[in-house]
C-alpha cells in the first residue's frame, strides 16, 4: 500500500473541526467518555458519537467499555504516522528548494 493511502484517511478524519478539537481534547486530558466530550463543540450527544466513530475507523482513537460508559483514549502512534508522512513532503520540498537555490546562483 502506497504510504499516501495509509494517512490519507487520517487527514481526512482530521479536517473536521469537530473531531480535530475532540483529538485535542483527548491529547490533553488522556482517556474522556462521550458525556465528557459534549462540550468540545456545540453539538449533541449523536454527533460526538458518530465523529467518534470517524475516528475510531481511523484508528487515532480507541474505546474501551469501563462500566456503563465507553471511555475514548488517543493512539499516539496514529499521530507519529501523520507526522512522518508531514516531514517527509517537507523534506522534499526543501529539497526541491535547493535545487532552485542552487539553479538560480548558476
Amino acid at each position: 500500500m502506497r504510504r499516501e493511502a495509509a494517512v490519507a484517511p487520517l487527514f481526512a478524519a482530521l479536517g473536521d473541526e469537530t473531531r480535530l478539537r475532540i483529538v485535542s481534547r483527548l491529547s490533553r486530558q488522556g482517556s474522556q467518555s462521550i458525556s465528557e466530550l459534549c462540550d468540545v463543540a456545540d453539538v449533541s450527544r449523536q454527533a460526538i458519537t458518530k465523529h467518534l466513530n470517524v475516528l475510531c475507523d481511523v484508528g487515532m482513537i480507541v474505546g474501551e467499555r469501563v462500566g456503563r460508559e465507553r471511555r475514548f483514549t488517543m493512539r499516539p502512534e496514529r499521530i507519529q504516522d501523520a507526522r512522518e508522512h508531514l516531514q517527509r513532503i517537507s523534506a522534499q520540498w526543501d529539497a526541491a528548494l535547493d535545487r532552485l537555490r542552487a539553479m538560480v546562483e548558476e
